[in-house]
């Protein structure tokens, strides 16, 4: 069963890189819309990695534009100083992007990961906004006009494999022992401890795996763009890609894809009403909450429709 599965979800990749591969090569498809297909990519990684720790660890994390910046400065940042060919440097910028990053999240994750809740999203919100203040003022980036000369040496074909990549990874991550103990910590931490679980281990598991991702995401934007700003990664940025997962589905790895793609491609198509963007965020996120599939949401709503055909 598990094989044929593998067979399909194979195949669909497959279809869907042919189909953009015969979309941009044969001129199919706008300008504007080959121009989407990396940052809806960037975007998939970005929410995918994200819900690692929102969806099956349960923890709200508001920092993730903060790992996506300092992966995507290390990486960047080894490309314009060392002039390799393209096949040797761009491998290599990933991995230091995704370590650099990875190595942000072990350290942040130390006292992070012992808070909950609120006092965890405030944290690591005020993570992303100093990481955000110290490359304003860092002449060797470029301050706040941001790194320049970055080689555009990446590509759909580069940005569909890293995601394929992250998918696969992340995917077998869930559906092993170690996704196993990070959802009993979601659903309980107690019983988890109590059955042997080391939750410091396996939150800090999550914590740095999504980190690396999101570095390597970030690597993957300033390549695509050839300029990266420390305002690109800012407390907006860290909320759209929460938005993804939430929209998507909180532990839906295929809803947070879908979402991806939708809340990357709309802001495109309604150029005319993007000073509202974070409205209908803000609405969306709201709507997803009231009908998630949250406990107590679910029995509040049962109660108020109990109530009505009483009523009736």
């Amino acid at each position: 069963m598990k094989n044929k599965k593998n067979i399909i979800y194979a195949a669909i990749a497959i279809i869907v890189y042919l189909l953009i591969f015969t979309l941009v090569e044969t001129g199919t498809a706008s300008r504007q819309l080959q121009n989407l297909i990396v940052p809806v990519l960037v975007n998939i990684m970005l929410a995918v990695s994200l819900n690692l720790i929102v969806g099956f660890l349960g923890e709200l994390t508001l920092g993730h534009a903060g790992f996506m910046s300092v992966g995507a400065y290390a990486g960047c940042l080894f490309t314009v100083n060392c002039h390799l060919p393209a096949v040797i440097e761009l491998p290599i910028a990933f991995v230091i992007g995704g370590l650099t990053a990875a190595v942000f999240g072990f350290i942040i994750g130390i006292p992070a990961l012992r808070l909950k809740g609120d006092y965890l999203a405030i944290v690591t919100l005020g993570f992303g906004e100093i990481i955000r203040s110290i490359l304003n003022s860092l002449d060797i980036v470029g301050g706040s006009g941001g790194l320049k000369g970055i080689d555009k040496s990446s590509n759909y074909t580069v940005a569909y494999v890293l995601t394929i990549i992250t998918l696969i990874v992340i995917s077998n991550i869930i559906r092993s022992c170690h996704g196993r103990s990070i959802k009993a910590i979601r659903d309980n931490v107690i019983a988890a401890e109590s059955v042997g679980v080391n939750v410091v281990y396996y939150k800090m598991f999550a914590f740095v795996l999504s980190a690396f991702f999101a570095g390597v995401a970030g690597v993957l934007y300033g390549q695509n763009l050839g300029i990266i700003k420390p305002a690109t990664f800012d407390f907006n940025k860290s909320i759209e890609i929460l938005v993804m997962v939430v929209l998507g589905g909180m532990g839906n790895i295929r809803g947070s894809i879908i979402a991806a793609i939708i809340l990357t491609l709309l802001p495109e198509l309604l150029r005319d009403l993007a000073d509202y963007r974070m409205l209908f965020y803000a609405l969306a996120l709201i709507l997803m909450m009231l009908f998630s599939s949250n406990p107590t949401l679910v029995e509040f709503r049962q109660r108020l429709f109990t109530r009505k055909k009483g009523g009736k």
